[in-house]
Parts: C-alpha cells; sequence; structure tokens
C-alpha cells in the first residue's frame, strides 16, 4: 500500500509540474498583454489548476503506478514467493484495492468540494486574463417557467445584449399575452433587463385586445445573463447540489445545454471509480514475471491508460449527438473495461 500511494503521488505531482510550465510558455503572451497580476496568477490561477488536472490525469497515472511497481516485484520473484507462501491472488489484490480506494475517495472529495470551487476562481481568471473572445448564439429558445416561453434570435457577449427577444405566456393552451422587443440588454446592477423598442399584446376575451408599446423598459424575468453562458466549462465551477437544481430547471426549460451538467455530474462519479477498474486489469497484466524486464508491461499499461482516457472523452460524443443518455455514455468505458478487468484477473492466478 505504502509503495501504490506514494509512487501514485509522486509520479502525479512531476506530471504537474511538467504540465505548469508548458502551460506557462503556452499563456505567456496573453499573461504580459493582458498585465495580469503574478499573485493572481500563481494563487488564482495555478493553485486551483493543480487540483483539477490532478483529477484529470489521476486514471492514467493509477494504472502506470500499479503496472510499474507489480512490474518491478515480478522482476524479483517476490510475486512468486507471496503466492509459493501460501498466499492466494485474491489475498493479495486486498492492499491494491484499499489502495485504490484511498485514491478513489481523494478523486470524489475534490469533484464534490474541492474542484468546483477551484475551478470557478480559474475560470473566472482565465476569462479576464487570457480568453478575450466574446460569446455571440443564435435561435435560443427557453422555457423559463410553466407557461413562459422565451425565444431570442441571436445573443451578444460583448454588450450582454439579446436581440429580437419574444416572451410568450401561454394558460391552459391558449396564449394569453405576447412581448416583442427590438433588443434587451443585461443591467447587472438592477439584475433586470432594459427593453428597447418593445410591443406587449394581452389577449382578452372578445376582440378588444390590449396593446402596450414603447421605447424603453426595465422589466425582470425568470431569465439571467448566466443561463446565456452555461457550457461545459460553467457547470465544472458548480456544487453538487448547485448541478442537480441546474439539471432540474434546465430540463423545464428544454434547454438542449442541459447535457453539459449530466455528463459533469456523470464524470464526477465515474472517473473515481475508475481506480478500481484500473488496479485490477494493471495488476492482472504485470504479476506475471516476463523475460525482458518490466518495459513491455508499461508499454502495454500506457496504451490502455491512455484508450481508456480517449473513450472516455469520446463517449460524450454519444451524448452530444444524443445517441445514449449521459448515464449509459459516461459509464459506458467503465463497464467495458470492468469486463476486460474480469477476464484478466480470472486468467491472471494461472
Amino acid at each position: 500500500m505504502k509503495r501504490f500511494v506514494i509512487t501514485f503521488f509522486i509520479a502525479l505531482f512531476l506530471i504537474i509540474g511538467i504540465v505548469i510550465i508548458f502551460d506557462v510558455s503556452e499563456k505567456i503572451d496573453n499573461f504580459i498583454s493582458n498585465q495580469a497580476p503574478l499573485k493572481a496568477i500563481i494563487f488564482d490561477y495555478y493553485v486551483n489548476f493543480v487540483p483539477y488536472f490532478m483529477n484529470m490525469f489521476s486514471p492514467l497515472f493509477v494504472f502506470i503506478t500499479v503496472i510499474f511497481f507489480t512490474s518491478k516485484m515480478a522482476a524479483n520473484t517476490e510475486i512468486i514467493a507471496i503466492l509459493s507462501g501460501g498466499v492466494s491472488f485474491h489475498r493479495m489484490m486486498v492492499p491494491y484495492m484499499v489502495s485504490a480506494a484511498i485514491i478513489s475517495l481523494v478523486s470524489l472529495g475534490l469533484n464534490l468540494y474541492v474542484i468546483p470551487r477551484a475551478n470557478e476562481t480559474r475560470i473566472a481568471f482565465e476569462n479576464e486574463y487570457v480568453d478575450d473572445d466574446g460569446e455571440f448564439l443564435r435561435d435560443i429558445h427557453y422555457q423559463i417557467a410553466p407557461g413562459q416561453f422565451v425565444y431570442v434570435e441571436s445573443f451578444s457577449g460583448w454588450n450582454n445584449t439579446a436581440y429580437r427577444m419574444t416572451l410568450e405566456e401561454i394558460k391552459d393552451n391558449r396564449l394569453v399575452s405576447k412581448m416583442t422587443c427590438e433588443s434587451a440588454s443585461w443591467d447587472t446592477a438592477a439584475c433586470a433587463w432594459t427593453l428597447r423598442g418593445y410591443f406587449i399584446r394581452e389577449f382578452v376575451d372578445g376582440m378588444d385586445d390590449r396593446i402596450t408599446s414603447g421605447i424603453q423598459k426595465d422589466t425582470v424575468i425568470n431569465l439571467t445573463i448566466e443561463d446565456f453562458y452555461r457550457n461545459d466549462e460553467t457547470v465544472e465551477t458548480l456544487t453538487q447540489r448547485e448541478l442537480n437544481e441546474l439539471i432540474a430547471t434546465q430540463k423545464m426549460r428544454g434547454d438542449a445545454n442541459v447535457m453539459y451538467a449530466q455528463i459533469e455530474k456523470n464524470n464526477r462519479f465515474s472517473l473515481p471509480f475508475s481506480a478500481f477498474v484500473l488496479t485490477i486489469m494493471g495488476v492482472a497484466l504485470s504479476s506475471k514475471k516476463k523475460r525482458g524486464g518490466i518495459g513491455w508491461n508499461i508499454v502495454v499499461g500506457i496504451a490502455l491508460s491512455f484508450s481508456y482516457i480517449l473513450f472516455m472523452k469520446f463517449s460524450q460524443m454519444f451524448v452530444y449527438t444524443d445517441t445514449l443518455s449521459p448515464t449509459v455514455a459516461l459509464w459506458l468505458p467503465n463497464m467495458l473495461f470492468t469486463i476486460i478487468a474480469a477476464v484478466l484477473y480470472r486468467m491472471a492466478p494461472k
């Protein structure tokens, strides 16, 4: 267990150091041109950068760690000595699985409590000092409340303005009011929308509909500026409770961006579980003494771990294309590799 956990964290911190060096070289021009303070670069960005990438690379290094030191034990005939001493292969797996459980719990804790808050600060820094591109969206449809539907022809992130906005209210399958405006600007101080060139028509019984129009009007509706920015990055900043609330709200609205929140929710649990699967695979592949040393085992380990991470990223495409549900798509790599691990584990004692 000591060898497993220490080797894992040393390898992880080494690769994080290399990643930070490459990230600095890539973003240093942005830091200089946007005059990012050194304190913010270190504490707002890179301190919050570490837990995010530690968790991202953890499946890769769980597998490589197990392959590395188990192959070394096998090369030194330690595995043969353990089994010859009367210890079963299943009993030998116990410290491996306990170590995997420790790593899995650390990863789960990071996903649920540490990384969302760290991402909030990190992404805010990136938006201010690294990314200068504004959002521009088209043809947005939302149900902001039961019976209330919003349509926006285009939205500009440069000035936080929605163009050609329509708000319809429906009761008992009947249109009761419809508001249209040329543009609607978000007032950050008042947390409200400023409508320009608005036209409101209220449908009443008979022929006398009430019509109101004007040049400018301030109004509050159940739609905020954050709703236009919900993407794969912003959901990473939400706690588990906030994530569940967002999923419920977006499902009610019929918001297509709900897939980002659903992917993030499932990913937070599927990634820690991978520690168990990859540990079993690693032991099963490297516990047999091979002629030629541990080089081949390390090559196989790196290839399989990269294929696992690639498959996890590729499985998200099934959600984007609406082929599979987020739960099935995000757990598919774990299910497939669990079968592979079970077959290898069954063969390993022989």
